[in-house]
């Protein structure tokens, strides 16, 4: 790696969550003073790494302007997509007049909001020299079933399950013509699924279990009870 490699953020923010039974979409859900999507971004830029920081927003989006951070030199806006990938793609367009195919970018959820600089900074580390690139996750510390309707067919083997967290580091060539490649397809549910259909294998870095997505209103809680007791 040399000193002109950069590196950037993106974060597909066009997402309506549902399961939140809000009125607004869960990245603008108050969080300690602040919209959840407030602090993944301060996150990011707090982190200072990044050249910019790419995020995707819905065109129908009346609550993004409103936001102070909206307007930061850093956060570049880009159009949001009906799926993630193309909110994902449609903000590595936006930088393309500015990244160079080897420069690193790293997608990071909206509803990510107790990210550390800790964890950005471990995973650049662990990845800065590999070819291919990789993601934060978890190891799985519960045991799994495979179910079909409510009933049990089998239990996993553990020991070979992550759970997948962001942010997910790669090449920005790379993840572009991977997305660009796998273009609705509804297998895509995160970039490293991309990779692997290409024949990839991206390497897991494990990450911090604070580290939680914002889905369930209870999230809101237990972020904010992250937040108060992290120190990085």
């Amino acid at each position: 790696m040399t000193d002109s490699i950069k590196f950037w953020a993106v974060v597909p923010a066009a997402g309506v969550g549902k399961r939140m039974n809000a009125d607004r979409p869960k990245q603008y859900l108050k969080l300690a003073g602040k919209t959840v999507i407030e602090h993944t971004l301060l996150r990011l830029l707090n982190a200072k790494v990044f050249v910019a920081i790419a995020v995707a927003i819905s065109e129908e989006d009346p609550f993004w302007p409103e936001l102070k951070v909206s307007a930061h030199e850093q956060i570049i806006t880009a159009a949001g997509g009906k799926e993630r990938a193309d909110s994902v793609l449609s903000a590595l367009k936006s930088i393309r007049p500015l990244a160079s195919d080897n420069d690193w970018v790293l997608v990071h959820d909206a509803a990510r909001p107790c990210i550390t600089a800790m964890d950005i900074h471990h995973l650049i580390a662990a990845l800065a020299n590999d070819e291919v690139g990789g993601i934060l996750a978890l190891s799985s510390h519960d045991t799994l079933k495979n179910v079909q309707g409510s009933s049990i067919l089998g239990t996993l083997d553990r020991s070979h399950i992550w759970r997948a967290l962001t942010p997910q580091m790669f090449r920005y060539d790379l993840l572009k013509s991977a997305l660009e490649a796998a273009e609705g397809n509804p297998a895509i549910t995160d970039e490293a699924s991309a990779l692997e259909l290409q024949g990839l294998q991206p390497k897991i870095v494990e990450g911090r279990p604070d580290n939680i997505k914002i889905t369930r209103p209870e999230d809101l809680a237990l972020a904010q009870f992250y937040m108060e007791h992290q120190n990085d």
